[in-house]
């Protein structure tokens, strides 16, 4: 790491040019190609699934994707003449769109039930010959821009359906926007200088864009959902702003301590930066943890989000070093640059609150576990009420027009026309036609179902599918408890004395299937997700504890950021004073993409905090010590980053979409509960009880694993000499903590401090939480 920091910093002007090349070359590549984002839950295997294919296989035309057009008079009816003669010419002109199969309107024979009971609201379908993500955007938004060419005074025209969802923006670029600024303000109260505060959003900006543009390049090659981006973003600027803090922070202790502007930037990433490689290594390791699902929805987002903290990672190691370098002094403020010439370099110390906290924590380790844990107990109690399904078109922004069509069909037509169910079976014979004929009229009958289309049969007459209606919308319980009673009691009646073999597809029933797998595969995905995390620790810190506790540690920090997702946008609780609409389950896929960067970034605090920890413990072999000094040295860097963090994740609840909204809130909660519950209260408090357990590893397991250690070199020798000792001599170490402390402090006076620097460090020193006692 050091080499690398080393090179970067000598060829400033060519790696900040590299960075700026490979940002304008994907920028330009992927504003040339366009996006080819696809949400497609269909699952190999499942009951939707095997209707979807037998749809397309006995229905070409009808096996793709599709769009609804809806249009509403304020007064008159739509079968007023001049209504109908703009709605026929436009749906006409929809129907020469390439890639469009067909066009399914209200104006012939067999249209009157899309025109509302009142008559002042009809619609018309669009079936396109293919699934969005063989489509592209062109032939949507040929559609789209057709039928709102048509609307006019008096006549609303509006276009919803699943394809026309990846076509709507979320209204600009605001959530970023003001994600950065606050992150901005952040940074420029805990530096007090400009430079240093724009440094991390710098370094950000560059390597979150790069990686933006290549998720949209990779949309060619893979199925990436249309939240991937965002969710990279997302992600991108709160881990990549807080890496680069982390960096600039020891890089500005190394100033203040005597270092050259070289110096300080090479030995920040070659400790700090060790650390920032580890940390992103182990969410890069969570994400990538979602391929073992095998689900194509699902590896798209777990590619494009592992590009985007790599890239992060990248550019706090590269880039950010090569614009230290660059800065100069002016990472440190004026009055700290004044101090610096007037009293000479001088250590930092932790003192104030920070230190007075962290002895407060040493002195009442049992009484503040048990808060930590009861806050942690009551955010995650919530989770208990988790109800996966799907979320409709009606949460969409009121502004969007899919939210205007989903509102203008549901008032004339009953919620359920936005999800309609597709019931499929092969045909073998007359006996099974006859079935058939008469399922229509069992369907009308039976609870919960509004309407049901007469059956279709295909041209080969090898395959039959008919719709069914139900009277409550795609995300309501009742239309999932809909399809679970057809499939157990309604259809294997119908299919009695058959060869029928019937399949319920449709929107609500292939969420509902995605769900049920999600599940069924969550508890093998979380025990290699965490079992691999544990490895890594283990590994890094040599200790058997440290990783057991931070997967117990991180296992709460999910469940209560899911705690806070289910009282917001399934109880509803605040839910449409943010904008987020109605009260409503939670995405399937939530669960799995939230485990995976959750853990990730529950583990990025876990290292910086533990790191700190680990190198005192290797010098002195105190636990207590460790523990105190770690807290305080790192607990102002680990809270100003999470306030960043918690900033940038809120902000993308302006985004308007629900989505995005979910992981931004839920990822704000796990971070504050992480931070400033976890890491400040409950992690030290186990840590002083636990005592020299901690540090605990059995001999022949520390011989035999390998060293990945993201300790610098010194620490590592210190490890090897500690290990060294017999165990009944490091039983005494902690006694020798206090002498061995002063010499290490002593040691870090530099020898051309002033008269006046080394009386003021003297000073600070007896504030120093290094001498406080617990």
């Amino acid at each position: 790491m050091a080499a690398l920091a080393r090179w970067c910093v000598r060829h400033r002007l060519v790696a900040v040019l590299l960075w700026l090349l490979a940002f304008g070359g994907m920028t330009a590549a992927a504003a040339v190609t366009g996006s080819a984002y696809s949400n497609d839950y269909e699952v190999p295997g499942t009951e939707s699934g095997r209707a979807t294919q037998l749809l397309q296989q006995g229905f070409p035309g009808l096996g793709g994707e599709d769009a609804t057009v809806v249009w509403h008079t304020a007064s008159g009816s739509v079968r007023a003449a001049d209504v109908e003669q703009t709605m026929t010419r436009t749906l006409d002109r929809i129907a020469e769109v390439p890639s469009v199969a067909g066009v399914s309107g209200p104006y012939d024979n067999q249209g009157a039930d899309r025109i509302s009971a009142d008559g002042r609201t009809a619609y018309a379908t669009v079936t396109f010959e293919g699934r969005a993500a063989d489509l592209g955007e062109a032939p949507v938004r040929a559609v789209l821009d057709t039928a709102s060419a048509a609307a006019a005074d008096g006549l609303q025209v509006e276009v919803g359906g699943t394809a026309i969802g990846g076509t709507q923006t979320s209204g600009g670029h605001l959530a970023e926007i003001v994600g950065v600024a606050v992150a901005a303000v952040v940074l420029f109260l805990a530096f007090g200088s400009l430079a240093a505060s724009l440094l991390p959003i710098a370094t950000a900006l560059v390597s979150v864009g790069t990686a933006y543009a290549g998720i949209v390049l990779l949309g060619h090659a893979m199925t990436v959902a249309d939240f991937a981006p965002m969710l990279g973003m997302l992600i991108g600027l709160g881990v990549g702003i807080d890496y680069a803090l982390f960096i600039v922070t020891r890089h500005r202790r190394g100033l203040k301590r005597g270092l050259s502007v070289t110096e300080a930037a090479t030995n920040a990433v070659a400790t700090t930066g060790r650390a920032v490689v580890f940390a992103g290594a182990t969410v890069c390791i969570a994400l990538l943890g979602m391929l073992i699902l095998r689900l194509s929805f699902l590896n798209g987002v777990a590619v494009a989000a592992s590009l985007t903290v790599l890239l992060t990672v990248a550019g706090c190691v590269t880039l950010l070093p090569a614009l230290l370098s660059l800065t100069g002094m002016r990472a440190l403020s004026r009055r700290e640059r004044r101090r610096l010439i007037e009293y000479g370099p001088e250590p930092e110390v932790a003192a104030g609150f920070a230190a007075r906290w962290s002895a407060f924590v040493e002195r009442h380790p049992k009484k503040l576990g048990a808060i930590a844990l009861v806050v942690l107990t009551v955010f995650a109690l919530p989770t208990l009420a988790l109800r996966l399904g799907t979320s409709d078109q009606g949460n969409n922004p009121e502004s969007t027009t899919t939210r205007q069509a989903y509102d203008l069909l549901a008032d004339g037509f009953g919620p359920g026309v936005n999800g309609p169910l597709t019931i499929v079976s092969q045909v073998h014979g007359a006996g099974d036609k006859l079935a058939l004929d008469n399922l229509d009229r069992t369907l009308r009958d039976t609870e919960g179902v509004t309407a049901a289309t007469p059956v279709v049969f295909s041209p080969r007459g090898d395959t039959a599918y008919l719709t069914v209606v139900p009277d409550s919308a795609p995300q309501s319980g009742r239309t999932s408890d809909l399809v679970d009673r057809l499939r157990a009691e309604v259809l294997p009646r119908a299919e009695t004395g058959t060869s029928l073999d019937l399949h319920v597809g449709g929107v609500t029933a292939g969420y509902d299937d995605f769900a049920d797998v999600i599940i069924g595969k969550l508890p093998l995905f979380v025990g290699i997700v965490v079992g691999l995390g544990c490895l890594l620790l283990l590994l890094a810190f040599r200790s058997v504890g440290i990783p057991l506790k931070a997967a117990a540690m991180n296992v709460a920090a999910v469940a209560a950021a899911f705690g806070v997702v289910v009282a917001i946008f399934q109880w509803g609780w605040g839910s449409e004073l943010l904008g987020l609409g109605s009260a409503g389950p939670i995405e399937p896929f939530l669960p799995v993409i939230m485990v995976s960067v959750l853990f990730g970034l529950s583990m990025d605090y876990q290292v910086f905090l533990v790191s700190r920890m680990y190198e005192e413990w290797l010098e002195t072999g105190d636990n207590r010590r460790a523990v105190r000094i770690g807290l305080a040295e790192t607990g102002r860097v680990i809270n100003s980053a999470a306030v960043i963090m918690i900033s940038i994740f809120l902000a993308f609840v302006l985004s308007g979409d629900r989505v995005i909204a979910m992981f931004g809130i839920a990822l704000a909660a796990a971070v504050a509960l992480d931070a400033f519950v976890i890491r400040t209260l409950l992690v030290p408090a186990l840590m002083h009880l636990l005592g020299g357990a901690n540090w605990w590893l059995p001999r022949a397991l520390d011989r035999r694993l390998p060293r990945i250690s993201i300790e610098p070199p010194e620490c590592r020798a210190a490890h090897e000499r500690l290990s060294a000792v017999p165990e009944q001599v490091t039983a005494h170490v902690p006694e020798q903590a206090t002498a061995q402390a002063t010499e290490h402090a002593t040691a870090q006076v530099p020898g051309h401090v002033t008269a006046q620097g080394a009386e003021r460090f003297e000073k600070e020193r007896e504030r120093d939480v290094r001498d406080i006692p617990g």
